[in-house]
């Protein structure tokens, strides 16, 4: 038990069941009516538990028993815990993208845990957009939490060589669509690629994110790195639920864990696992959230001093999330990077960030290289601006050609995914590799919800030709476990009106990484005469969430949280009312 435990009466869920009154009657009745006797929650903290589990999420099918474990160790503390369902955001199933509703489970997090009688919070997530959603509406919500991430899955296999979520799907069909691999063999890969529960084994979005709550000081030391079926999971997750109750009588919210360094923590330990593009926009939301100003400018410092040393597919060339947990994991990683740490930073484990890793080691140097020998000697990421591009975009040079770095090279633009794939497939395309492949009203209004389109397939052509990459840019989003000379997160949109939707085929566009810049070579004149004649798309949605999101939603470069769900829109909500 905290030695600085504070008065059972203090607590949020003492005003619905400690009172003697009639409204406090019917909370204990109610309680009573499932079960429950006064011992079960007089004078303990009743925490909740957000279980993003569902039937058709693979990354959280653990997530079942996991609440399980999660409540006992909430019990052995001295607590009382309630599950309460959350949106489990499938990234695999979801349509059109998960990140249409990132926001709306960070809405959901925030008035769960506002509305019931909480003292604090286990936040269970994982894939992708849960780790964002889950944090931002906990962040909001201020009380007292601690993550939980699902962990990645098992390495894949496929004829005894090792493949990766992503990675190994997008490497693999290029070779079905140049006719190397037969329909059997595809199947085979198909039922290899995923052996076990757990999120993408890449340094995808998921890997990604876990890694930025765990540098945030978001988790419990060591846990964003242990993998989904690994038994070291489920003493994870009991001592997820025993922290928690000490974080509730010491009153540990989140307020007072994360602090500005917590966020350029976490854009350093990113930059050093070969981080995927997604983490920009949601830490620039998350640091949002917390009062935080977090722009794409911290980014590209941090990337032109922290090198990547997690030699982590796509980045890396060889390892997945298995061997970086076997290495020695992100505590591990953060030791060797310690320099570009504040290791004064809090964490939800009550030390600093310096005390939770003080001792790491590093067990294999191939896997978590020295800083000496980096897979990359800048960050993973490089923030590119421009008069394309005037409120940035982003590339991941770690994980593309090189010859791409600077190149220029005429456009070919597509304004839908399915225009853009027919001609894909068209092997008379008039295309070569020196073209520069454009996506565009993909973005967040555009998409809707900026899908994971920007990894545009290369032309069936150039694959039979033997072309593995070629630039492409688009204002949509890249899965994380995806790889190549993508451009992607172009702000403003073409949607609403960004110089993206004034390009035309053929036009030169001069792209250069390593003075972070991206041009349009046509004239002021000329593209003020397109865009007077520029009509606007029709709106996608007249009702619904729908709708409500496009009148809200902020562009990339602002993290697309909506405008009213930021802290700076308005004062903190009051505690409800309960009569």
């Amino acid at each position: 038990m905290s030695s600085n435990h504070r008065p059972y009466e203090s607590l949020r869920s003492a005003r619905w069941f400690a009172p003697d009154d009639l409204r406090s009657f019917g909370h204990r009745s109610r309680i009573m009516q499932m079960g429950y006797a006064p011992e079960d929650w007089e004078g303990r903290p009743i925490i909740a538990i957000l279980n993003t589990w569902s039937d058709i999420n693979p990354c959280h099918a653990h997530f079942r028993q996991r609440v399980e474990d999660v409540k006992r160790g909430v019990l052995q503390q001295g607590g009382f815990p309630i599950e309460l369902p959350a949106m489990s955001l499938s990234e695999n199933f979801v349509k059109p993208t998960t990140m249409l509703y990132r926001n709306m489970l960070a809405m959901e997090t925030e008035e769960l845990l506002r509305s019931h009688p909480v003292d604090g919070a286990v936040l269970m997530g994982g894939c992708d957009k849960t780790t964002p959603g889950l944090l931002m509406g906990a962040i909001s919500a201020g009380l007292p939490c601690v993550y939980m991430p699902a962990g990645p899955m098992l390495r894949g296999n496929w004829k005894g060589k090792v493949l990766g979520s992503g990675s190994d799907a997008w490497k693999y069909w290029d070779e079905r669509r140049a006719g190397n691999i037969d329909k059997t063999e595809w199947l085979a890969i198909e039922g290899g690629i995923a052996r076990s529960y757990g999120t993408c084994m890449t340094m995808g979005t998921a890997s990604t994110m876990t890694a930025i709550a765990e540098a945030m000081g978001m988790c419990l030391p060591g846990a964003s790195s242990i993998p989904a079926a690994d038994s070291g999971h489920i003493r994870m997750a009991a001592h997820c639920g025993r922290r928690i109750i000490d974080m509730v009588w010491e009153d540990l919210t989140p307020a007072r864990v994360l602090s500005a360094s917590s966020f350029h923590n976490a854009i350093a330990v990113a930059m050093a696992m070969g981080c995927s593009t997604n983490a920009v926009i949601h830490l620039i939301a998350l640091a949002r959230r917390a009062g935080h100003a977090v722009t794409l400018a911290d980014f590209d410092a941090a990337s032109r001093k922290v090198p990547v040393i997690a030699n982590v597919r796509p980045s890396g060339d060889k390892y997945l999330m298995e061997d970086f947990y076997y290495a020695g994991g992100i505590a591990g990683l953060m030791a060797r990077i310690a320099g570009f740490l504040d290791l004064n930073a809090k964490t939800v484990n009550g030390q600093t960030l310096g005390q939770n890793i003080e001792g790491a080691e590093v067990y294999n140097d191939d896997v978590i290289r020295p800083l000496d020998n980096p897979i990359y000697a800048e960050g993973a990421l490089a923030l590119l601006k421009g008069n394309l591009a005037p409120s940035g975009c982003v590339i991941k040079p770690s994980a593309c050609a090189p010859q791409y770095l600077q190149h220029t090279g005429p456009a070919l633009v597509f304004d839908d995914y399915p225009s853009m794939k027919a001609a894909i497939d068209d092997e008379n395309l008039d295309v070569t590799a020196d073209h520069i492949l454009i996506l565009r009203n993909a973005g967040p209004q555009g998409g809707p919800g900026m899908p994971e389109w920007g990894m545009l397939p290369i032309p069936t052509k150039l694959v039979k030709e033997g072309v593995r990459d070629m630039l492409r840019i688009s204002d949509a989003r890249m899965s994380g476990t995806s790889y190549g000379a993508c451009i992607l997160h172009v702000a403003p949109e073409a949607y609403v009106g960004g110089t993206l939707a004034l390009v035309q085929n053929g036009d030169l566009i001069t792209v250069d990484v390593p003075a972070r810049s991206i041009h349009l070579e046509v004239s002021d004149t000329e593209l003020e005469q397109r865009r007077a004649a520029w009509t606007p798309p029709p709106a996608h949605y007249a009702r619904g969430y729908g709708w409500m999101f496009s009148k809200h939603i902020l562009q990339a470069d602002e993290g697309c949280d909506f405008d009213f769900l930021e802290t700076q829109f308005g004062p903190p909500c009051a505690e409800p009312s309960i009569y």
